[in-house]
């Protein structure tokens, strides 16, 4: 993730209220203890898991996003911000979220091995990337993502690691399917318009965790890697 990254399209997703509530249906059993969020972007999604937590330390290397992260979560108990990146950071935790950020790291392997390398025994490594690379687009690129991911990518992270847990999943299929369909039938990038198309995605997310459930998890717009140390 680079210093220069602006967010610019993050309130529209901090709007999607049904997606980062079935996100953290998902990852809300691992997230425990003194906890680090990398990439918190403005801090919406702390009010999902804040409650999971005893500690809470948000490593936000952009200064314009930082500042938006003072204003909106100075008063809450127990948590620092840092105007750093997470990399090279030596201090342990029980939980480590990257939530859409590693696909903006240029060096994701060596992220992902730092992170799990600063969890506590039985600590938990929570990522969520979006998912299959034959999807990226201007978008990606125009929002900084490097690349999207499949399990094989994590697989051999895993594999490398060898952690005592690891689960990886597909998720959102309605969003897999929106992001297909418009790449066949519509010219437009989805930076266009992207507010109604981010409320109308968000609306359609009930249905995506029943497809979701009925296919196994098999396949989605994000990716989601969870392993334990």
């Amino acid at each position: 993730m680079t210093i220069e990254y602006d967010g610019w399209e993050l309130h529209y997703f901090d709007e999607a209220y049904n997606f980062r509530t079935y996100q953290f249906k998902i990852i809300n059993q691992f997230v425990k203890g003194k906890t680090a969020e990398v990439g918190p972007g403005t801090g919406e999604n702390t009010n999902y898991y804040l409650h999971k937590t005893a500690s809470l330390d948000l490593f936000e290397p952009s200064k314009k996003i930082f500042e938006i992260l003072k204003e909106k979560i100075q008063n809450k108990p127990n948590v620092q911000i840092l105007n750093k990146e997470f990399l090279n950071h030596k201090e342990k935790y029980d939980t480590i979220i990257y939530l859409d950020v590693l696909e903006h790291i240029e060096h994701d392997q060596e992220e992902f091995f730092n992170a799990f390398s600063n969890l506590n025994e039985g600590g938990y490594l929570i990522v969520s990337v979006p998912a299959f690379n034959f999807l990226y687009s201007k978008f990606d690129k125009d929002v900084g993502h490097y690349k999207r991911y499949s399990k094989t990518d994590f697989k051999k992270f895993i594999k490398q690691l060898k952690p005592s847990f690891s689960k990886l999943i597909y998720y959102d299929s309605v969003g897999f399917l929106l992001i297909v369909l418009s790449r066949i039938f519509f010219k437009s990038e989805y930076s266009s318009n992207i507010k109604n198309k981010v409320s109308f995605w968000n609306k359609l997310i009930p249905i995506s965790k029943i497809i979701d459930l009925v296919t196994f998890f098999s396949f989605g717009k994000s990716l989601l890697c969870i392993i334990k140390k």
